[in-house]
């Protein structure tokens, strides 16, 4: 796994194809660091999903489709048949490392079945789809989160001071966001903002990268611990809520990061409109409930360490389950590139990703 300085442009792009690698920021070490890694084997690609990376449900999405292609791209196989065998092992491989995003298996299932539509026997078609295919899913991505912002940026409201949680901006996806696409879009238009960004603990994504992607956006911003929130909405300093998600449920059920299920308690207790925005590929209608998403449980030292160094007793205790689940009764709208959800969300939910799988 090479890595090198990363030179800032002005479109942010998270993960792209290049010179036979998947290549990714760093996400670990933004702000301080802009460093480009470039993944070009299989289990580079799965570590850096794994270790974080690359994180942020579409982009990790993105970034396996393209650890497909790579396996594609670097296999020695002669035949299809061998080459189908070899991408589904790869599939399991990377579905694996982070079981709560639904992105994640939803792009290597596209990634199989679009290569096991490949006529049989030629394999450097075969090599040549599946490249093709994960270009695709990352210009796909890049659209869905435009048309998110498109559809979401009705709901900010006038005064726009809002809070938002983790980092669903461009490096959570192909480069746009999901719940700072109404906000990129609203400042494009030239609408006044504040936005509030937890702080995210325990890994820090809002103090490290929302607030770095704001910043580079020009858009005002207030830097808050993650248990200021209440007493913010107490005194009226926050207008709405706006997330993203790793994973809808068939009853609008939602999986984020750890922390949002608390805002959405504080949301509706002040209320205040909860938003959540994702693409319909986040959708999964094989779940009925919120309470069967697999929560992913990280290391513990990632929360009596920061930066590395310790910040609580030698040998303590400690929890860190990733995400938690905000029932459907506590959201206001879903917003996707189809169009705003409002209650009751099971339909219409599956009207979305129903026209998603159709592709039409």
């Amino acid at each position: 796994m090479l890595q090198s300085d990363c030179m800032s442009t002005e479109e942010l792009r998270t993960v792209w194809w290049e010179d036979g690698a998947v290549c990714l920021i760093d996400q670990r070490i933004l702000p301080h660091q802009h460093v480009i890694v470039r993944c070009r084997t299989l289990a580079e690609v799965a570590q850096a999903i794994k270790t974080m990376q690359v994180r942020g449900a579409p982009a990790i999405g993105c970034t396996a489709a393209y650890g497909m292609a790579l396996v594609a791209q670097s296999s020695s196989a002669d035949s299809s048949t061998a080459l189908l065998d070899e991408l589904a092992r790869a599939k399991a491989l990377l579905d694996a490392q982070r079981p709560t995003a639904v992105n994640l298996a939803w792009a290597t299932t596209r990634m199989l079945q679009h290569a096991q539509q490949s006529p049989a026997g030629d394999v450097a078609a075969l090599r040549a789809r599946m490249l093709a295919e994960a270009h695709v899913i990352l210009a796909e991505d890049l659209a869905m989160c435009h048309a998110i912002g498109a559809h979401g940026v009705a709901l900010i409201p006038k005064r726009g001071h809002v809070l938002t949680h983790c980092n669903a901006g461009g490096l959570a996806t192909a480069g746009y966001g999901t719940a700072l696409a109404p906000l990129r879009t609203a400042h494009d238009q030239g609408r006044s903002l504040h936005v509030y960004v937890d702080e995210t603990r325990p890994f820090l994504q809002g103090a490290r990268l929302t607030a770095w992607e704001l910043q580079q956006a020009g858009i005002d911003q207030t830097l808050i611990t993650d248990n200021m929130a209440g007493d913010l909405m107490r005194r009226g300093a926050i207008d709405c809520v706006i997330v993203g998600a790793d994973r809808i449920v068939a009853n609008g059920d939602v999986a984020n990061k750890i922390g949002t299920y608390t805002l959405a308690v504080l949301a509706n207790a002040h209320n205040l409109p909860f938003f959540v925005a994702a693409p319909s590929s986040t959708i999964d209608l094989a779940l009925a409930s919120g309470d069967e998403i697999p929560i992913e449980e990280r290391d513990a030292g990632e929360v009596t360490h920061l930066g590395g160094r310790p910040i609580a007793p030698a040998g303590v205790a400690a929890a860190h389950p990733a995400f938690d689940i905000t029932p459907h009764i506590l959201i206001t709208a879903i917003i996707t590139e189809q169009g705003v959800v409002t209650a009751p969300f099971a339909d219409k939910l599956r009207r979305i990703a129903t026209h998603k799988t159709s592709g039409s």
